[in-house]
């Protein structure tokens, strides 16, 4: 089986999805689709639009969604696991603490410290930004996206498709 990533959406969501994949070193290739830009971020070449995953799905084994937009995000990880065999994958960062007893969702995206702890619940495509705390046995529902420097307190749930802004704290 290749170990080839697509990921879906090449602005800069992509690029850190990319930069987040090279450094876990277990990609041999990594590529972009993009139905609006012409290249990705970084300059990259863009090989298709979401209409052509089903077409790529030999090349690629594994997929993730980096658009900011949860509902667009959502859905997409959803067309792609019930149109296509291949996987949804979670990208974490070496540089990122996970607890070995929190549950990360498909499609997730872990930047560089974060830090999802002890008995924490992520759920499908989140997206945990550089230096956010999802602390002890919080919840995070599908889509969610924990920014910059953001906490979520312990024992506390968010719900679907929520944004906790940069360095703000989310309570209960």
């Amino acid at each position: 089986m290749n170990k080839n990533l697509l990921i879906v959406g090449a602005g800069v969501y992509g690029l850190v999805a990319k930069e987040i994949a090279e450094s876990m070193g277990c990609f041999d290739k990594i590529d972009f689709i993009d139905d609006t830009a012409k290249s990705a971020f970084d300059g990259s070449k863009i090989i298709g639009q979401v209409a052509d995953i089903e077409k790529l799905e030999g090349y690629y084994n594994s997929f993730v969604v980096a658009i900011g937009n949860p509902d667009i995000r959502i859905a997409l990880i959803q067309k792609i696991k019930s149109e296509t065999s291949c996987s949804v994958v979670s990208l974490i960062s070496p540089n990122a603490y996970v607890a070995p007893s929190a549950i990360v969702g498909e499609g997730c995206i872990i930047e560089p410290m974060a830090t999802v702890h002890s008995a924490c619940n992520l759920g499908v495509g989140c997206l945990i930004s550089a230096g956010a705390v999802v602390n002890h046995a919080a919840v995070c529902c599908d889509g969610v996206h924990i920014d910059c420097n953001a906490t979520v307190s312990g024992y506390t749930k968010v719900s679907s498709t929520t944004k906790v802004c940069s360095g703000t704290v989310y309570k209960a």
